[in-house]
């Protein structure tokens, strides 16, 4: 059963951008360390990088429109979707924020949450027509160099 249309998965992944945007901005406000508010903001930056490459992504695809009862319904349920049980949601930021203190936990829950949206997508590949795995393919591999970077900064604050 199709659910979904790559160019649905490419909105999601804007979201998911949008909402890690939020949280490194998060970070670098609770970073004491200079080199830790730097790179927050950096990852911040990236994030928004991320979503342009998404943008990108999306622009070139044939964009599905379902019937909606009003202008927007289908972009709307989608964005609370993301919001409600996606990755960098409400519920996980509000419950593992408070956890977040320092650097490492921040580069812990950042890292988590990067791994996440990977499974995420490779898993939603078998909603998606085979014809459109390419795109779902570069999100992977947009969302896998931020997974390695993070994961090189928690070696460096670790060593």
């Amino acid at each position: 059963m199709q659910v979904f249309e790559a160019s649905d998965i490419v909105e999601i992944a804007i979201r998911i951008e949008e909402n890690g945007t939020n949280f490194y901005k998060y970070a670098e406000q609770i970073a004491k360390q200079e080199e830790a508010k730097k790179l927050f903001a950096d990852l911040a930056v990236a994030e928004i990088a991320h979503k342009k490459t998404f943008e990108g992504i999306f622009a070139k695809m044939e964009k599905y429109s379902p019937p909606e009862s009003y202008a927007g319904e289908y972009g709307s349920y989608l964005r609370d979707y993301v919001d409600s049980n996606i990755i960098f949601t409400r519920e996980a930021m509000d419950k593992e924020l408070s956890k977040v203190k320092d650097t490492l936990s921040a580069l812990d829950f950042a890292i988590r949450r990067e791994m996440d949206s990977i499974l995420y997508y490779h898993e939603i590949k078998r909603f998606v027509p085979p014809a459109q795995h390419g795109a779902i393919d570069q999100i992977i591999d947009e969302e896998r160099k931020h997974f390695s970077s993070l994961s090189e900064a928690k070696k460096r604050y670790c060593a």
